[in-house]
């Protein structure tokens, strides 16, 4: 059991120290949170394809003897990722047919994703790249060095996107070469990082990790991945500030998510609280229909009656945009609130 000492020594540890020390079993995870397995739906099963793995930054912030937590369904291995629904697949976004080469994704017009690697510091249960082969997809240095040739090659590529996983997980060393390489790309105007660990692992947010980005000379923008306002702790508030302070646009993108934000108040609470911080609401997603996530699924219906409630109670630059993706759009798809 993690007491109370222990957590307040886990926190003074280093980003490293503190990812390897994440709960990767679902009795350790409801020890910490005083619940009673037996009265949880957890299955074992679950994690048999899709581990679980929670920092205790992020368990941190789940509420004790809840096991209704917001957070908690986040990352809660349950029998319900064993359902089949219909329309739901291994690959519901089409990243596949758009992995032109190792590790480079090319969707949309003026821009590249580069999947950096497939480990993240935490598996939420939602995601829709659960079922992506990252061990024959993911970037290593090797294949680097034909991708940055390729981003060369291609002037009509303005931003590259760093993703995953999660690049944040890469070794300043390893994260230091690539954005070298793409610092010499002449054409690049921004390196765009998609990123849950500011949330979940604010101690990644290290003065070497900034100054790196900083040192690209390129426009810097953060995509942080926030679902609920109690994700926003004392130690990512101050994660976020850092980001600020270096100049870089930070925005956020959430995921609709049944018993997590699928309700207004959570909605307006959760754009507040980013706001507070600097963070500009960007997006919020109707799930990707990925294998294993259909017991997540809020319908198009529900999230814009949800979406016109945020327009009643929020100044517009706090409303985000409802989107979905669908495979093989040249965008994401703007869901029409009229």
């Amino acid at each position: 059991m993690l007491d109370q000492q222990s957590e307040t020594l886990h926190f003074t540890k280093n980003w490293q120290q503190q990812l390897s020390e994440a709960f990767s079993s679902i009795d350790e995870l409801c020890e910490y949170l005083d619940l009673e397995i037996k009265d949880l739906p957890v299955s074992t099963l679950a994690t048999k394809n899709f581990a679980l793995r929670v920092p205790i930054s992020f368990a941190a912030s789940i509420k004790k003897r809840d096991p209704q937590d917001p957070l908690l369904r986040q990352v809660l291995p349950i029998a319900d990722e064993l359902n089949l629904y219909p329309g739901f697949s291994h690959d519901p976004v089409g990243d596949l047919p758009a992995n032109i080469q190792t590790g480079v994704l090319h969707k949309y017009q003026g821009r590249a994703l580069l999947i950096n690697t497939g480990s993240c510091a935490i598996n939420c249960r939602y995601c829709f790249r659960r079922n992506f082969p990252y061990s024959e997809l993911q970037l290593n240095k090797q294949s680097e060095i034909a991708v940055t040739d390729f981003l060369a090659t291609h002037t009509d590529i303005t931003e590259v996107i760093l993703s995953g996983g999660d690049p944040l997980i890469l070794s300043d060393d390893r994260l230091r070469t690539l954005l070298h390489k793409l610092s010499s790309i002449a054409h690049l105007k921004r390196i765009r990082i998609h990123s849950r660990l500011p949330i979940v692992l604010p101690a990644r947010i290290t003065p070497e990790l900034l100054q790196a980005l900083k040192d690209t000379g390129k426009q810097i923008v953060f995509v942080v991945h926030c679902n609920h306002a109690n994700e926003i702790s004392s130690h990512v508030s101050k994660a976020l500030q850092r980001i600020k302070q270096q100049g870089f646009t930070i925005f956020n993108q959430s995921v609709l998510l049944k018993g997590v934000n699928d309700q207004a108040t959570q909605l307006t609470k959760l754009s507040e609280r980013l706001f507070e911080e600097g963070v500009i609401p960007y997006y919020l997603h109707l799930l990707d229909k990925a294998t294993g996530t259909g017991h997540f699924e809020v319908s198009e219906s529900i999230a814009v009656d949800l979406i016109k409630a945020l327009q009643i109670s929020l100044p517009g630059y706090l409303v985000p945009k409802l989107v979905k993706e669908q495979a093989g759009s040249a965008s994401k798809l703007l869901i029409n609130i009229a």
